[in-house]
């Protein structure tokens, strides 16, 4: 069985090893989260913070910290999981050996959440600047729930079987909010939430909402699954964590989780917008402020020896990496079931998620053609960017599977290198220009505005890739110091452009490829990127990854040699370059407080009481 508590499955980490308490008083402004980010790069334990300054609240940190105990804290349900993904994938498997479908009944029961009429949830109350009030970054606009499960229901379908729990920004303070009456709830695109609250307003009537904070770890991560229509994430709670989720409904409120730590109940005011962020983000940079509903609250609900469990992000990988590493794990062979023709699709991490996509289609309808080009690669190409999350996407690189069976999405330079080896700039690059992009995505042209690309590369090998930068080769005035990242990949340094207008940028870039026009071997460079500090981007692969793309939009800062437009299809005959220097609209980036991470760095010396844990 899983565990039924958030503090149930604190004892067992506890018991196995898995989680450290933290015994003297921290800050949670700075100083807790900057601890928390050290943990997670360090592969450490689970952290529970005991005494936590100006409140009497635990705060839990880096439960999520490791793929490894992300899977101890679900062993028990995940062979139920694979069952019902087999029998959704591949059910005459299944049927070869029933021995399995006894385990079935079981699981499905756990889909059905049951109805109490009590439970520790409602056992105290409190009020908002009672909360852990935890600001991870200096420059962040108050305190934030990070580990949030947002509950709505939808207004003309009332019930859970019809509801949405969504991991969705929460600010408790600062900014225009009225302290303890008032919280900021930041929710983006493609969101469930945003289709109860469009209903509810065409409906003229107040979307509740209940903003729930701990409970079995199951509710977390069923906050940011990405489930089929018709799933509600309570039912998958209740399978993730092994039994079914009990609900209680206190008067004038929705169901809250019996076994939550924390419920503040509340409604979204209708028509009011404040100010929400800025906020430190996972790209690796602030989101700035702007205009998010805002929640009136009703009551704040929490259970006797309630924990509070958090996250701080920032610039890719963190904890919330794991979440997508199991989240994959769980639904991966799920894919070709939902996009015909794809064998996978692989979000990658280091480059901020939704900004790179790589995947595996196939090219299976013209096999008699003497030199295949991608066509059946864009229609799958074009189902992957029309599916939820996946459709914020801003570059897609896709390959056909046949063309090399053993090419795994997870090498990024194998998938990369086969990718540069076949693709041709004159007629694989696909343009969507004025769309959507991730909220939290600086680089477009406004807030959620952008552009995507898709690249897609089909057939026989078309060109060897140069492994050194050639010595002959000149560069324009202002661009020095290239360096290769791997073979057909080269970053160069361009100068500052961070005040610069975009006509400024630009015109410094079109100079750079007149010179490297002139240039020989052109051919065996297909891609260089522009960047600020090219020791920095060739360092590490994740480097490259992260400046490349979370730095660049694609309709703006795609550039080719010798490039053309032909029926309005554009194209290039040489190396294409990215421009990926930080740029006057981009969001700052995420510097740590210098006073807070000496006293951090102080706690971790030998013989401190963080030494061995960060």
């Amino acid at each position: 069985m899983g565990y039924k508590t958030l503090a149930a499955c604190v004892a067992d980490l506890e018991r196995h090893k898995m989680l450290k308490r933290i015994d003297f008083e921290l800050d949670p402004v700075l100083d807790i989260g900057a601890i928390q980010r050290r943990a997670y790069r360090a592969g450490g334990p689970a952290l529970l913070f005991t005494k936590v300054k100006g409140c009497r609240f635990p705060m839990l940190g880096n439960l999520f910290g490791t793929l490894e105990r992300t899977r101890f804290i679900f062993r028990d349900a995940l062979r139920d999981i694979d069952l019902l993904t087999d029998l959704k994938v591949n059910p005459a498997e299944v049927l070869r050996r029933p021995v399995r479908l006894r385990h079935l009944p079981k699981a499905l029961a756990h889909l059905f959440p049951r109805r109490v009429s009590s439970g520790p949830i409602k056992a105290r109350e409190t009020i908002v600047e009672r909360l852990p009030q935890l600001k991870s970054w200096p420059d962040d606009g108050g305190a934030f729930v990070t580990l949030p499960q947002v509950y709505s229901e939808d207004p003309e379908r009332p019930g859970w079987r019809f509801s949405n729990l969504g991991m969705y920004r929460v600010q408790l303070s600062g900014g225009e909010y009225q302290p303890n009456c008032e919280v900021g709830l930041h929710y983006q695109l493609h969101r469930g939430i945003g289709l109860h609250h469009a209903v509810a307003r065409k409906n003229g009537s107040q979307l509740k909402v209940n903003i729930i904070v701990g409970g079995p770890p199951a509710l977390a991560v069923a906050a940011v699954m990405p489930l089929p229509d018709g799933m509600p994430e309570l039912s998958f709670a209740g399978l993730l964590g092994g039994q079914r989720l009990t609900l209680l409904q206190p008067e004038g409120c929705l169901p809250i989780p019996a076994e939550a730590d924390f419920c503040i109940c509340g409604a979204i005011i209708d028509e009011k917008l404040l100010p929400e962020g800025p906020f430190g983000d996972h790209l690796g940079y602030y989101s700035l402020a702007h205009d998010f509903p805002v929640v009136k609250v009703e009551k704040v609900y929490h259970r006797p020896g309630a924990i509070w469990p958090f996250t701080s992000v920032g610039r890719p990988p963190q904890e919330d990496t794991v979440f997508g590493k199991f989240i994959h794990e769980l639904t991966g062979s799920l894919i070709p079931s939902v996009l015909p023709g794809v064998a996978g699709v692989h979000a990658v991490d280091a480059a901020g998620v939704h900004p790179l996509l790589l995947a595996l289609g196939s090219e299976r309808y013209l096999p008699y053609e003497e030199r295949r080009e991608p066509r059946e690669l864009l229609t799958q190409a074009n189902a992957i960017l029309g599916q939820g999350q996946l459709s914020l996407a801003k570059y897609l690189l896709i390959a056909a599977q046949e063309d090399n069976p053993k090419l795994d999405l997870n090498d990024l330079p194998a998938f990369l290198r086969h990718l540069l080896e076949r693709v041709d700039w004159r007629r694989d690059l696909h343009f969507q220009t004025r769309t959507t992009i991730d909220t939290l995505d600086y680089s477009g042209t406004g807030l959620n505005r952008g552009s995507k690309v898709v690249i897609a590369a089909v057939g026989e090998k078309r060109r060897d890739l140069l492994e050194n930068w050639p010595s002959e080769w000149s560069l324009a005035d202002g661009f020095s110091e290239p360096r290769l990242i791997m073979p057909g990949i080269a970053v160069i340094k361009g100068p500052r452009c961070r005040e610069e207008s975009r006509s400024l940028t630009r015109a410094a870039i079109e100079g750079l490829l007149r010179k490297l026009g002139q240039n020989r071997q052109e051919e065996g460079l297909p891609l260089l990127v522009v960047v600020d500090d090219s020791e920095f981007a060739a360092r590490t692969l994740n480097n490259f990854l992260w400046v490349t793309f979370t730095r660049s939009d694609p309709a703006s800062d795609i550039y080719g040699v010798r490039a053309r437009i032909v029926d309005k299809h554009w194209g290039c005959s040489g190396s294409l370059l990215i421009d990926a220097r930080h740029k006057k609209h981009h969001a700052p980036l995420l510097i740590e407080d210098a006073k807070s991470r000496y006293l951090v760095e102080a706690l971790a010396v030998k013989g401190g009481p963080l030494e061995g844990l960060i």
